[in-house]
């Protein structure tokens, strides 16, 4: 599951039952017109089916508790049945939806299904249209794809352990970890038999991540450890040796199944990087970057973008670089002997990536005091920063956000990825914490959940709204003064340069027929960042297609959305009635222009 966007999982896409009502009717959306209501038990229905189907879900967003805890106890179905039943309850969705006449609703309704029917249509193209999950994702095993990645960290990070039940819980889901497993290898082995196979690093990276997660004694495996570290001295009960007898007898030997599954089809793998290499290639990247951007954008369209902003960002920072005294070679060249100085770097040591963490936390609150400036009573919600697991770091993002159970259960974590300090010198870390903590993610997520929206619209989202709002939120950090030197106004503007890069780096890939070398390379001399870092993202884009240019694209539209209220308003332009629309939740682009030009004129 997308750590943003529960819509994007084929997993979430339907089944019946029960969530607590308490927690539907807590954050019901209010009926106005007079299809309103019908339209909000749809989407009601709609969304306690995705939570049954996908009881990760449940956990991370607190339904699972009160009639909703069987759910704490399992994990996805994974079978090509439940995956069959899915796509048929997420089709007969869309019909219910479509037949509730527009001219019932009220102009917020009329949004909310404008905004659902798009999700729920793109969500079917990867199954209906390729015979796969997604577009954007079209492999079952990779580096960052598959059960062996996502349920331990699952496990540790949003499965919460306060009572025996939750115990029992636990030891539950880490059995059927082992199921989860065994269905990814037959869907891999059966999706490889079409031609959809991850690259042969993709998967080299893929067996060294299962063979750290097999290499320890049963006792000292993650999952075990994570049992004993909770429940020793609160909870009593022999949990670590109850949850190593089934890593031993049924998570191991399950995994052992799927090292060999993989082992077999790395020989079969090709060594192309893009989606053009495998059937209906082109198409299916056009699905992907379609599905990513919320726009009909070609490849060679935002690929010439990309090129664009690229020329236009180093130009700014080849001025800031000259007026500290960096003028020679190319901007990547100064960029990556300004990350080498050892005034900017961490040392590798526990203490030294504390000091890093705490001062993400420290600009975190920094920047939370300054919010008042620009948005009218902004949420001061707790955010927890924290180290992305060792076990995953390899194929885990540099840093991304997973939000808060909407209960308040759990807070919302921002990871960063220390597996290399080298990757993170001090003056990019700034525009980092703006993107995920606040200005950017944290505060847009927080918004959208304590909407009066229905939660299908709450939990759901676009990557192209989303990360194209974290982007500029790095933007309004500058202009609330949130960057203290020209040297952390040059890292701002690397982030922007990266997110520029990535356009070309992604449409390369999976259009120009790049290699992951040949996109390595140009990621490393365009941005400076290190080399690891580099290819760590490169090798991203190569298994989860468009994404990437989801950022920049979106920045884009946020821009040119806030120039336009701007122009109509003039003077009677204010920006905290402009950042007032994120109330209205995560929408495609072209609605999001349309609905800040529709606030602008209503002020006139």
């Amino acid at each position: 599951m997308d750590r943003r966007n529960f819509l994007a999982s084929t997993a979430a896409a339907g089944a019946i039952g029960l969530v607590p009502a308490k927690a539907f009717a807590a954050q019901a959306a209010p009926a106005v017109g007079p299809g309103d209501a019908a339209l909000n038990s749809l989407f009601d229905t709609t969304f306690r089916e995705a939570v049954m189907r996908s009881p990760e879900l449940a956990t991370s967003l607190g339904f699972d508790k009160g009639a909703g805890a069987p759910l704490k106890r399992r994990l996805s179905d994974r079978s090509p049945a439940a995956r069959a039943a899915n796509l048929a309850r997420t089709k007969a969705a869309i019909d219910a939806i479509e037949k509730v006449d527009p001219a019932t609703l009220s102009k917020g309704a009329q949004l909310n299904r404008d905004v659902v029917l798009y999700q729920l249509r793109s969500q079917i193209v990867g199954p209906e249209q390729f015979g796969v999950d997604s577009p954007q994702r079209p492999f079952v095993i990779t580096q960052q794809a598959g059960a062996y990645f996502s349920v331990p960290d699952f496990l540790n990070s949003s499965h919460t352990i306060a009572t025996a039940d939750d115990a029992e819980a636990y030891l539950e889901r880490t059995r059927a970890f082992a199921t989860a497993l065994d269905q990814d290898s037959a869907n891999q082995e059966a999706q490889a038999a079409r031609g959809y196979l991850a690259p042969g690093f993709s998967l080299d990276l893929a067996l060294g991540q299962m063979a750290a997660l097999r290499k320890p004694a049963p006792a000292d495996n993650t999952l075990t450890r994570s049992i004993v570290r909770r429940t020793t001295g609160k909870i009593p009960g022999d949990w670590g040796t109850r949850c190593a007898a089934i890593v031993e007898k049924e998570v191991y030997p399950a995994l052992d199944r799927q090292i060999a599954l993989v082992t077999k089809l790395r020989k079969t793998a090709r060594t192309s990087a893009g989606l053009w290499d495998v059937p209906q290639g082109a198409a299916l990247y056009a699905a992907a970057l379609e599905q990513a951007t919320t726009t009909k954008f070609t490849p060679d369209e935002v690929h010439k973008l990309g090129l664009q902003q690229v020329a236009e960002i180093s130009a700014q920072l080849d001025t800031i670089l000259k007026g500290q005294g960096l003028t020679k070679g190319t901007v990547g060249e100064r960029l990556t002997a300004l990350n080498a100085r050892p005034d900017q770097l961490y040392l590798d040591t526990p203490a030294s990536k504390k000091e890093l963490i705490d001062g993400l936390n420290a600009g975190n609150a920094a920047m939370q005091a300054k919010l008042a400036r620009a948005f009218n009573t902004p949420p001061n919600a707790p955010l927890m920063i924290q180290a992305v697991p060792v076990e995953i770091q390899d194929g885990a993002s540099n840093g991304y956000y997973s939000r808060a159970a909407l209960d308040g259960s759990r807070p919302a974590i921002y990871w960063i990825n220390l597996k290399s300090v080298a990757d993170w010198p001090k003056y990019t870390l700034p525009s980092l914490t703006y993107h995920e903590g606040v200005p950017g993610h944290h505060l847009q997520i927080t918004i959208a959940q304590g909407s009066d929206q229905p939660l299908i619209r709450k939990v759901g989202g676009f990557s192209a709204y989303s990360e194209g709002w974290a982007l500029y939120a790095e933007q309004v950090a500058d202009e609330l003064g949130g960057y203290a030197t020209p040297l952390e106004k040059a890292g701002y503007l690397q982030s922007f340069l990266f997110r520029a890069a990535r356009l070309v780096v992604d449409t390369g890939i999976h259009a120009k027929r790049w290699s992951r070398e040949q996109a390595t390379d140009y990621m490393v001399a365009t941005t400076g960042f290190a080399r690891p870092r580099s290819q760590r993202e490169v090798e991203r884009y190569c298994t989860q297609a468009g994404q990437a240019c989801s950022y920049k694209v979106g920045h884009i539209a946020w821009l040119r959305a806030r120039d336009n209220a701007r122009k109509i308003l003039g003077a009677k332009y204010d920006v905290k009635a402009f950042h007032e629309v994120l109330r209205d939740g995560a929408v495609p682009l072209t609605i999001l222009e349309r609905l800040v030009e529709e606030r602008a004129r209503a002020l006139v």
